[in-house]
């Protein structure tokens, strides 16, 4: 169960994907709020669920019973004025799935099948009205393929770390190199994985955020939207 849906007569789907790091969350929510869209975080539902495995003391290698407790996981994304907040089988767990236990992790609990095919019907679900804006890994080429407009996001390994130290030394004990390495690491795991492994879309607009402010990046796909828009309208 995941709660955020709403009606949304002559809304678009926005699917906004890209590597760990890219930014995606942050402008995914601006450009949510820009458009009085509702906002999506995959991101935050794999690590939801990555989190809840590591309470109950279940490896990613153990995909039996991964499978068994799967029914069992409630995962909430709850809007609110500081943010979308996330709720595990109703504890609040929005700064605990943030981790550097569930950033290691994540990618191998990703890869299990019947976890990822239980988070993509839910997400599918929550588009079924439009109106929604949401980031992840596979959005724009698995979760919403029909997604009228498709956003790949990216920047250098070395920017996507900086951004992430920024967010992380606060609270965990991090080196700049360390997550350089844990980026590269989990880039890997993300394109070569089995099942819906990282790429960009056919139709997807390719966006190098290395050099442009947050605003920019929200501007940019914000006025694709509206250009979409305008030029269905005129059809």
């Amino acid at each position: 169960m995941v709660s955020g849906a709403s009606s949304s007569s002559g809304k678009i789907n926005i699917a906004i994907d890209g590597p760990a790091g890219a930014g995606k969350s942050t402008i995914a929510r601006r450009v949510a709020g820009m458009l009085s869209y509702i906002y999506v975080d995959t991101g935050a539902m794999y690590r939801a669920a990555t989190w809840y495995f590591q309470q109950l003391g279940i490896e990613p290698e153990d995909e039996e019973k991964v499978l068994q407790t799967v029914p069992n996981l409630v995962i909430e994304l709850i809007p609110g004025e500081d943010g979308q907040r996330v709720s595990v089988n109703g504890q609040e767990a929005t700064e605990e799935i943030r981790s550097l236990a569930v950033n290691a992790q994540v990618s191998r609990y990703a890869q299990i099948e019947g976890l990822r095919g239980r988070l993509v019907s839910l997400q599918r679900q929550m588009a079924l009205r439009k109106g929604v804006v949401m980031d992840g890994r596979d959005i724009g080429t698995t979760v919403l393929p029909d997604a009228e407009v498709k956003v790949f996001m990216t920047a250098s390994v070395e920017e996507r770390a900086r951004r992430r130290y920024k967010e992380m030394k606060e609270r965990d004990q991090i080196t700049l190199d360390q997550l350089i390495r844990d980026i590269d690491e989990r880039d890997r795991l993300d394109r070569e994985r089995e099942i819906s492994p990282l790429r960009q879309a056919e139709d997807a607009v390719l966006l190098d955020t290395t050099n442009m402010t947050p605003d920019e990046v929200a501007e940019a796909i914000v006025s694709m939207c509206r250009t979409y828009v305008r030029k269905r309208e005129t059809e």
